[in-house]
């Protein structure tokens, strides 16, 4: 590290810290470093998905060809299953398999993030093994972070703003007195890889199983024959339940009639089951303050439904670079000046993500779950209907209004 003062100081190197950095490159800001606990590449607990919003903004980025030289396996559709057992399979909009038009793809975080990662890193100076502790207040101001080096070094560096993009349990957001999110807008998730699945289809599948609704078991194909394998459940619901959710993974996959056959002869890593947590975008969390923001896994931008969470990290950061670079432009890093970066992120996510909140809740409903899925089994136009909301915004909010719905049961 040259220096113990920048302009931005972005704490955390996952996607939204990363394009965040690489975000302000494009805006002109060239006084930027970029920290992270871990040294890269590094694993994420996660699903793994890397959707077609994440796609676009690493196009943005120029770095999406990147992602070639990793391995990865694209995804051309979704499999749902009902809780009574019924499966469907609906194409994504537009999509060829074995072409170029893969409209997204599963890459293992460990080597998806690190893609990320050192695209920023040859463009912004990096601190890696660095944790941050503190931040440095003055006059009710964020003006730099406090930390250690690998090596035990206290450290201190200064800056203009400080982006938090340090993840679900975000030492920024705790220090700037945001704290973990109410429990009814979390949700808590398992992962683990096996291999050997049996019956994988280039989809991503979500398997509406009862002992986890509201929520869903999920399968992912990756590379080489593995597959990312897990289940999420609201926090509340959990804490409810008084669920393991490591077991009721494993009592699924031995028990459930969908799966048993399809895990009969499959192995999980080494690693086996992780469970990690999820803050969602169905709480508007405070994402900035004078001398800060907060993007990615940190700002709480999980889409409620889907839970995937790099395309809304990736587009944060997009956000925050350009609103970073016009206060730093303008000498002014006041928590009113930085406001403009809420109202332009989420006027870009914010309906998409109640819509995705009003979809997590309708999930709980056993009975239209297995209606609509029967449905969709036997009829085309519910088939189509539930593809084109998967890629419109104003069609999934259309879809699942309640006269949308009434269409979609009487068709």
């Amino acid at each position: 590290m040259a220096k113990k003062e920048y302009d931005v100081i972005i704490v955390g190197g996952g996607p939204g810290g990363s394009s965040t950095a690489m975000f302000l490159k494009k805006n002109g800001v060239n006084s930027i470093l970029l920290v992270d606990k871990a040294k890269f590449p590094r694993d994420k607990i996660c699903g793994d998905a890397f959707s077609g919003k994440s796609v676009g903004i690493a196009k943005e980025l120029g770095i999406v060809k990147d992602f070639d030289k990793v391995p990865h396996e694209g995804v051309y559709g979704v499999i749902f299953s009902s809780p009574k057992g019924t499966t469907i399979e609906i194409p994504f909009p537009g999509s060829e398999r074995k072409t170029q038009s893969k409209p997204g793809f599963v890459v293992k975080r460990v080597n998806g993030d690190n893609v990320i990662f050192q695209n920023a890193k040859k463009q912004v100076e990096t601190l890696e093994e660095f944790t941050v502790t503190d931040l440095i207040l003055e006059n009710d101001y964020v003006k730099g972070i406090k930390g250690k080096t690998k090596s035990g070094e206290a450290l201190e560096i200064r800056a203009k703003i400080v982006v938090g993009a340090d993840g679900t349990s975000s030492v920024i957001a705790q220090k700037v007195g945001e704290g973990a999110l109410p429990p009814q807008h979390q949700v808590i998730a398992t992962r683990g890889y096996y291999k050997g699945v049996s019956g994988m289809s280039g989809n991503i599948e979500l398997h509406f199983v009862d002992q986890i609704m509201p929520g869903y078991f999920w399968i992912f194909p990756l590379d080489n024959g593995l597959a990312n394998v897990g289940l999420g459940l609201l926090t509340s619901e959990k804490q409810k339940r008084k669920l393991d959710l490591k077991k009721t993974q494993e009592e699924i996959i031995a028990n459930h009639p969908i799966f048993r056959e399809r895990f009969k002869n499959a192995k999980i890593d080494e690693q086996g089951i992780k469970v990690w947590t999820l803050p969602l975008g169905s709480y508007h969390r405070k994402n900035h303050g004078n001398g800060w923001v907060l993007v990615g896994d940190a700002a709480s931008l999980i889409d409620p439904f889907s839970g995937e969470g790099v395309g809304n990290a990736m587009t944060s950061g997009k956000f925050a670079a350009k609103h970073i670079a016009r206060a730093l432009k303008e000498n002014n890093y006041s928590a009113q000046n930085l406001d403009a970066y809420d109202k332009e992120l989420w006027g870009a996510i914010g309906h998409e993500l109640k819509t995705s909140h009003n979809l997590q809740k309708l999930g709980s409903n056993k009975w239209l779950l297995n209606l609509v899925i029967d449905k969709a089994a036997k009829k085309e136009k519910v088939r189509a209907a539930i593809s084109g909301m998967l890629a419109d915004e104003k069609a999934k909010e259309k879809t699942i209004s309640p006269l949308g719905l009434l269409k979609l049961i009487l068709t």
